[in-house]
Formats: C-alpha cells, structure tokens, sequence
C-alpha cells in the first residue's frame, strides 16, 4: 500500500490513496499498530486506563500502581483516567463505545461488572456483552468486623444476638449496592436473621461509626481493616473468603464460623470494548501477566492486603458470569437510580 502511495502522480491521488490507508489500518491495522508499541510514522501511542470511581480512592490506587508495570511491558505510555459517576459503570460506559483498538481499556472493579447491572434502573451498557474480557489482575476479600464493646465476640454469638434482636444491630456500607451492603445481605439470608443497612458515602466514614459504636459492625477490604484490627479498635469475626487470609491467620472463614455456601470477595480485571481482535486481546493478556510478575508490583500489592489473580480472559470471564447471577437473587427489592 506504501508503494501505490508513493507511486501515484498527482496530489490528489496521493492524499486519496493515504485516506484510504488510514481508514484500511482503523479497520483491520490497529492491533498490529499496538502489537508494535506505537503508532504508524514511530509515533507511540498512549493507552488510556479507565478507571470508574474519583482519585484517591482504592480501585483508583490499584490502577496507579499497575499502570507503569504494564507500560513497561508494552513499551507505550499508560495513563490513568478517571471516569467516575453511577458506581463505575460511566467508565465502563465510555470503554464499551471506544474503538476496539486496544487504547481505551476498563480497569474494572466487580461491582460495576457484578452487582450494578441488577441495582441500577437503567444502565448505559451490558457488562456481559458490551466488554471483552483481557485479563484478571487480583482480587481481594472482606472481613466482617465488629464494635469491640460488643456483647458476642464471634460471629455464631452474632447470629444468635441478631435472631434474639431481630433489626436490632445495624452495618455499614460504602453506600446502597456496595459489594460490602450486599455482603450484609448475603449474611442476612444465610444465616436466616433480620440486619438493618446504613449507608454512608464510602467506607472510611462508616469504619469511624463502628468504631465510635453508632455502629454494630461492617464488612470492610482486608487490606483497609488491617490497621483498625492491629491497633485492636474494631474486633475481627470471620474473613469471607474460602481459606483464611495469609495477613489475618488468626480469623475463620464464614463456613468456618457455620454460615455455610458464603464465599465473597471482590476482583479488579482488564477490559476492552467488544469485538477486540483475538490477537490484540492475546497481547494485552500476556502483558498483563508479566506486569503482576514484576516483583516490586507484587510486594506492592500483597502489602495492601490483595491476592495476585492472573491467567486467561475465560477466567475472568466466567468468574464474572458466576458472580453476576449470586448477586441477581441477593440483590432484589434492591435499586438505586
């Protein structure tokens, strides 16, 4: 094509052949453009990291920090955006409209993949169709804590105070749909007791409720608990993960606990707009993998309390799937505008 271009005779010829070169590479040439770490001309181009929540927050520090590893990995800048608004899916949003070419990518937190498709009235995109699934970068779990004036110091104590109490002890969330008020939810149904919800506007503000005892308890990340549970102002009762946490080894599972089939953690996974090149999808898997290998990354992350999760975008895919029809019976009756 570079040869036609070269060879045509008149201006016209010249910029109507280059138009159509253009448009040839936007159509098919783009992911062999990234998979070359730049643009035609060895212009390279920068990808963009869309992140659905405001800066400072945890899904934006994640991103901060995995940004620069994976621009290592790809050889072409990584920039963090932030798009928030309607608990990250107006990020999602804006990825499932970009062009498919690798440069515009969702860096996705379970919620807006999960639980919002079911609390919100209306949703500008289908997580499940809308989006390819890239990669997945780590998950994380939550560990129920308690005021430590409480009167039941385990979490089978609580269940019998909630059943002797019905609405009697109150949780805190990040806000209604908040994978911790559904964690709440999920206990509630389980257990077979009567929790009443109190939503706050992120989980700092709920945790100084706790503590201060405006609160009975929450469900918080591990890796933000951590320092509320060393310095011994809230009391950890049971982690919500399968197996024990290595950084609280001394705090049972739920089904550990006897509330059984409750496994609930959150992830962060890598998106792009549908209809991505299978190539393209392959690079940007393969660089991501190697990104959560770099060790400083690593310590990085595991010091903040998350599991590394990698592997290939089936993985995610189908975690997400599962994970979408757990919160569909957890979350009705549950709706947020």
């Amino acid at each position: 094509m570079r040869a036609l271009i070269l060879s045509a005779s008149s201006t016209s010829r010249r910029r109507g052949l280059a138009a159509l070169a253009w448009a040839a590479l936007a159509t098919w040439g783009a992911p062999a453009a990234l998979a070359q770490g730049g643009a035609a001309g060895g212009q390279t181009q920068t990808l963009r990291l869309v992140v659905g929540y405001a800066a400072g927050g945890p899904v934006d520090a994640s991103a901060r920090l995995f940004a620069p590893a994976l621009a290592k990995e790809l050889g072409q800048p990584v920039v963090v955006e932030n798009r928030p608004g309607a608990g990250g899916a107006m990020g999602g949003d804006a990825v499932a409209k970009a062009t498919p070419n690798g440069l515009l990518l969702f860096f996705a937190a379970s919620p807006t993949m999960t639980i919002s498709p079911h609390i919100l009235k209306s949703m500008a995109f289908d997580p499940a169709k809308d989006l390819s699934a890239i990669a997945p970068i780590l998950s994380y779990s939550n560990v129920l804590v308690i005021n430590k004036d409480q009167p039941f110091k385990t979490l089978p104590e609580l269940v019998a105070y909630a059943r002797a109490n019905p609405g009697k002890l109150a949780y805190g969330s990040a806000g209604m749909g908040a994978s911790n008020h559904l964690s709440g939810e999920l206990l509630a149904l389980r257990a077979g007791i009567k929790l009443t919800h109190v939503p706050y506007k992120g989980n700092a503000p709920a945790m100084t409720d706790v503590i201060g005892g405006q609160l009975s308890m929450m469900f918080d990340i591990i890796g933000s608990a951590r320092n509320y549970i060393s310095s011994q102002r809230v009391r950890p009762l049971a982690v919500t993960s399968r197996e024990r946490n290595a950084s609280l080894p001394e705090v049972p599972t739920m089904a550990e606990s006897g509330i059984a089939d409750y496994e609930v953690g959150g992830w962060y996974g890598l998106y792009g707009p549908a209809r991505m090149a299978p190539e393209l999808v392959t690079r940007l898997n393969e660089a991501t993998r190697r990104a959560l290998a770099q060790d400083e990354l690593k310590a990085k992350l595991i010091e903040q309390g998350y599991d590394l999760w990698t592997g290939p975008p089936t993985v995610l895919a189908e975690r997400a799937a599962r994970e979408l029809a757990l919160w569909g019976s957890v979350a009705k009756g549950v709706q947020v505008d």
